[in-house]
């Protein structure tokens, strides 16, 4: 379903990016004639990709893009009691 608004707005002579596989869903990016950047995206594989839902919540996941910035990110997030 995702595809096909790809190719709805593309139709509409619109640029937008190719399926971004963002780890826990999929992701597509345009932005409005307004300049707005819109993002359509998908609730699968969701979450639990990398934990069980027991666990969602009690330690930090990062994408794996973002895994080699991990201690930068930590260094600036509030801790949580």
């Amino acid at each position: 379903m995702q595809m096909n608004f790809r190719e709805k707005i593309l139709s509409a002579g619109h640029q937008i990016t190719p399926k971004i596989d963002r780890d826990y869903f999929y992701s597509l990016y345009f932005r409005e004639p307004g300049g707005v950047l819109f993002e359509i995206a998908t609730d699968n594989p969701g979450f639990t990709v990398d934990e069980p839902l027991a666990d969602l919540g009690t330690a930090l996941k990062l994408p794996k893009q973002y895994e080699p910035s991990r201690s930068e990110i930590e260094k600036v997030l509030p801790v949580l009691k």
